[in-house]
């Protein structure tokens, strides 16, 4: 199994939410992850928004250490236009539409995508995504 990892998905190993421990579970339950690039800027931003001294030390760490074991999808035009056409089908936000079309350039019919956004979860199942987490 693969799964594609969203940024809300990832932060929730970082910063306690109500739905942290659902995605710590999902995530460890496959050992073939996957991301765009734009989640390392995205977790980046979030956790210090979120969190600051040691704490967003400590997340950073871990953040880098769980996004080296990831593949990283480095979007090429074919993606970022894909990307464009997804937005304008399912209205999804711009940087949602890459995550999206990063997933589906993937070509891998049993992936699963894993988010905590349900706008991006509803896009993603309207694509044909099997989801996790909303």
């Amino acid at each position: 199994m693969t799964t594609y990892v969203d940024t809300s998905a990832l932060v929730k190993l970082y910063v306690a939410e109500a739905d942290s421990p659902d995605a710590l579970r999902y995530l460890r339950a496959d050992p073939v992850l996957v991301t765009c690039w734009l989640t390392v800027v995205q977790v980046r931003r979030t956790l210090a928004r979120a969190l600051a001294g040691a704490d967003l030390q400590r997340s950073l760490r871990a953040s880098e250490a769980d996004l080296d074991a990831m593949a990283l999808i480095n979007p090429d035009e074919r993606v970022w236009r894909a990307a464009a056409d997804i937005a304008m089908e399912t209205g999804v936000r711009s940087l949602d539409a890459l995550h999206l079309a990063s997933a589906r350039m993937l070509e891998i019919s049993d992936l699963t995508f894993c988010t905590f956004d349900l706008r991006l979860g509803q896009a993603a199942r309207h694509l044909g995504f099997r989801v996790l987490g909303c």
